[in-house]
């Protein structure tokens, strides 16, 4: 037993409460189990009992033992002075307190138990993997609403970082973003100093020659600094070192890396690729904020690099003839990764309701994203037909599952309620 499945099963009265007595054999009537207080404090707020004859109201304190009151010192504490019961599950020693005290450890059905232990000693995808097929699929699509919002707020928290770097400029969030959605797992970190060390509004102010966004870009990924034998790159150097003295650029200390990656994904054609993204940025972020239409958005990210990576993945290497286009799959990864978060983000921010509610539609309107984790889920029957299945799922298994916080999730929540009140028995045993 814990404290968290003791205030779960406080919260959701999951216990024999016929013929209730406290530990000094007084009559309980629990007319109100009291509100869950997150704040500091005594675990659930309000609640109302009937003692004997007396009727209390005020604060209920839960603990596993009856001796874990004095070792966290509530006595020394005024946020506990209103307390009217002390439920425990193990009443190890009497205390003296000024108010009764309610062991549970006979009351609780050991299914209900059996079922926590299950879900937390289990070593499967998920801990509910054997039961979610038995959850009403009405909770579980509620529910996967509010794991998507917790994920754009989560997201929204993290660009308040980027937000304070740039001195609030919205448009400089969004190019970071973008550099580092670009970068994929391997190169993102890097590509986000490239875009941290070189700021949007000079970039913009040569959107009508994509070489000299591509000398730069590269310039400062450090991928002009060897000798190359192919006339491009060296006049990229060329520029390069032009535009570099030019603004003063810093070029970051990052290393960007080839290894075990698909010849597309390479930083070269990425760089090249958010290159000529540049181009379009500035109807990228007015499109984001103005148009209801994903197929805007998609329209400006269908972007091709420059005419020498049609035959290249690196430099001075030719290759098979391609032209170097964003994917519908990278599209996609942009528009869920960044484009999305941001713009629910800015809603946010600022205050306006219809940017949020855009947001999440936008991610209706995609496909889902198939990843061993979405496929997974997919093979328990849990349906994942858009980004915003996806990226709920993405949540509850990353947040909720792995950390086994079955009691915080309202899945866990209904696996371990299920056909406990079948163990009540009219003669108050379990």
């Amino acid at each position: 037993m814990n404290e968290k499945l003791l205030q779960y099963i406080w919260q959701y009265q999951l216990f024999n409460k016929q013929y209730l007595q406290t530990v000094d054999e007084f009559p309980l009537s629990i007319i109100h189990p009291g509100s869950a207080n997150l704040n500091q404090g005594p675990d659930f707020l309000n609640g109302k009992i009937k003692i004997s004859d007396t009727i209390w109201v005020g604060n209920i304190e839960l603990h596993v033992h009856s001796t874990d009151w004095n070792l966290h010192r509530h006595s020394d504490d005024c946020n506990y002075n209103n307390v009217i019961l002390h439920v425990v599950w193990n009443h190890d020693k009497d205390i003296h307190l000024p108010f009764q005290t309610l062991e549970m450890k006979s009351l609780v059905p050991k299914l209900l138990l059996d079922k926590y232990n299950g879900l937390m000693n289990n070593h499967l995808f998920i801990p509910c993997e054997k039961s979610i097929g038995y959850v009403n699929q009405i909770i579980i699509k509620k529910y996967k609403e509010r794991l998507l919002i917790e994920r754009l707020q989560e997201r929204s928290c993290q660009i308040e970082s980027l937000l304070m770097t740039s001195k609030s400029n919205w448009i400089e969030v969004l190019w970071r973003m973008l550099a580092k959605n670009m970068g994929g797992k391997v190169n993102g970190e890097a590509f986000q100093q490239i875009a941290q060390h070189t700021p949007i509004k000079i970039l913009l102010k040569h959107t009508h020659s994509l070489f000299q966004i591509e000398a730069i870009l590269m310039g400062q990924g450090g991928l002009l600094n060897q000798v190359h034998t192919d006339l491009y790159p060296r006049q990229l150097f060329k520029e390069y070192v032009f535009l570099q003295k030019k603004y003063s650029f810093i070029s970051p200390k990052v290393s960007v890396h080839f290894l075990r990656m698909r010849p597309p994904n390479f930083p070269t054609i990425r760089l090249s690729q958010l290159a000529a993204l540049v181009q379009v940025f500035p109807l990228l972020m007015s499109n984001i904020i103005e148009t209801e239409d994903i197929k805007c958005v998609k329209s400006l990210l269908s972007i091709v690099s420059d005419k020498y990576w049609t035959t290249h993945y690196v430099f001075d290497e030719l290759s098979e003839e391609m032209l170097k286009k964003l994917g519908v799959q990278t599209i996609d990864s942009i528009i869920i990764n960044t484009i999305v978060v941001l713009l629910y983000s800015y809603g946010y921010y600022n205050n306006i309701e219809h940017l949020q509610t855009k947001a999440i539609r936008w991610l209706e309107e995609i496909s889902a994203e198939k990843n061993n984790i979405c496929n997974t889920f997919e093979k328990l029957r849990i349906e994942n037909k858009s980004a915003f299945d996806s990226q709920a799922l993405l949540q509850l298994k990353s947040k909720y599952c792995d950390a086994k916080r079955c009691l915080d999730c309202a899945i866990g929540i209904s696996v371990i309620k299920q056909n406990n009140s079948t163990n009540i028995t009219t003669n108050g045993k379990w």
